[in-house]
């Protein structure tokens, strides 16, 4: 008698990244209670199972769902708000003047929902926060059915969220109680850069760190300025700093790392820290370009983040893993650099563990939820196909990404011909929420 089930996902090809470098053909994935409780040719699973839903995709490659390691989802209310400008600049006249006046509860309420809706077209199961309310932010993706790991910022100078560092983690672990009952929402401590928090204050935040179980995110090595300014300011370099204040653990995700010395490196390898690698956002920014190559044969964990849409105009996880394979290359200067599976391990599995979330999340597994994306194999440019992990790095883009399910719920679909359909979210309420803040932040640059 065949077993029941949830949901049987039939598929052409399927690529599990764990084990790496494998793809498996006419394979289907089997569903329960929003976990993968089974993984087996199509002919066999049908033989086996009996589920209250089937999906068949024939045409189409099956992945895990991408994570965005590093984003500021609110800030896609402030996409193309200032282009073209280096980032202090970019942050000091036009990004933080902007926040200070427009940022409130609504306003990262309505642009992570908006964000949400664009990572979910774009095949992103989860991302990595770090923005101001993060109780709002908590509410967009509850209604997205996301799951996220939403950094609670902290800042020694005051805005309109908070006054000083110890406000900025009194408001975030406040906001962090307030949705323990979500199980799809994690959450991390955030300090926002070595040039916006004193010593004192990286010290407050290891503490509750270490007493919470919490991890760290924080911007790292993202310009040759901050590092400039450490030395002069601290007599050492960023990563020595940090290393010194106890910031650096396995519980750390440094966004950025561009500007990274071998000892940076050794440092960050010896201490268990991960990165988060924006390549589109560093370029965008003119801070550099970072030495993924040179890192990765460190033994560091990479995995591929946006930023926000305000320094990237696009939270495009299949073309930031495309320009983070390409720009590899470049950089090193050999074509072997970051191929294809090892990209689509970044946007993946490395994300999953810079997050502490591999044992749930990041492959196909048995046992793990089932955070998946379908693209379609079968659209004219994308024939012919050789190899299809080359082809999910190289060639397909979010216009490709016909189903998304996060714990076994579908949360996106997209068919030929037909707009997307979110299973939370509507069109008409994302449109409004642009036109809304569209007004009030164009008049107020001005």
């Amino acid at each position: 008698m065949n077993k029941p089930c949830d949901l049987i996902i039939e598929v052409r090809w399927l690529v599990p990244v764990e084990p790496k470098n494998v793809v498996l053909e006419h394979h289907s994935v089997v569903v329960q209670a929003g976990r993968i409780i089974d993984l087996l040719p199509t002919a066999l699973a049908r033989q086996q199972y009996q589920p209250l839903q089937r999906t068949v995709l024939d045409d189409s490659v099956l992945i895990p769902g991408l994570i965005n390691l590093h984003t500021h989802a609110a800030m896609t209310l402030m996409r193309g708000l200032a282009d073209d400008l280096p980032l202090m600049p970019w942050l000091q006249q036009h990004i933080w003047p902007a926040e200070q006046r427009w940022v409130s509860h609504e306003f990262v309420r309505d642009g992570t929902l908006l964000a949400c809706a664009e990572m979910l077209r774009a095949g992103v199961t989860c991302f990595n926060d770090m923005y101001f309310h993060p109780a709002a932010a908590e509410q967009a993706v509850a209604q997205a059915g996301m799951r996220a790991n939403l950094g609670l910022v902290v800042m020694d100078f005051p805005t309109s969220y908070a006054v000083d560092a110890e406000d900025y983690l009194h408001q975030g672990l406040a906001a962090r109680d307030g949705w323990r009952g979500n199980p799809l929402v994690t959450a991390s401590l955030a300090p926002h850069a070595p040039y916006t928090l004193s010593d004192a204050s990286f010290e407050h935040v290891v503490m509750y760190a270490e007493q919470l179980g919490l991890g760290i995110h924080t911007h790292l090595h993202e310009t040759q300025d901050e590092i400039t300014q450490s030395l002069q300011l601290h007599g050492r370099r960023p990563m020595q700093r940090m290393v010194d204040l106890g910031v650096l653990s396995p519980g750390l995700i440094a966004a950025h790392c561009v500007h990274m010395t071998q000892d940076d490196m050794d440092l960050l390898r010896a201490h268990g820290g991960h990165i988060a690698h924006c390549p589109a956002s560093n370029l965008k920014l003119a801070s550099g370009m970072s030495p993924v190559a040179a890192m990765q044969a460190a033994g560091l964990n990479i995995g591929i983040g946006t930023d926000g849409a305000a320094s990237n105009n696009r939270l495009d996880m299949l073309a930031e893993m495309r320009l983070a394979a390409l720009l590899a290359k470049g950089v090193a200067g050999d074509a072997t650099a970051v191929p294809a599976c090892q990209a689509l391990s970044m946007a993946t599995i490395n994300a999953a563990r810079a997050l502490g979330l591999d044992d749930r999340i990041g492959s196909i597994e048995v046992g793990k939820f089932a955070d998946l994306t379908a693209l379609r194999m079968g659209d004219i440019e994308t024939l012919p196909c050789y190899d299809v992990l080359s082809h999910v790095v190289y060639v397909l883009g979010r216009e490709h990404v016909s189903h998304v399910w996060v714990s076994g719920d579908l949360r996106y679909q997209k068919l030929p011909q037909q707009d997307g359909l979110y299973a939370n979210i509507e069109a008409m309420e994302l449109r409004e929420i642009s036109s809304k803040w569209y007004k009030k932040l164009k008049q107020s640059q001005n």
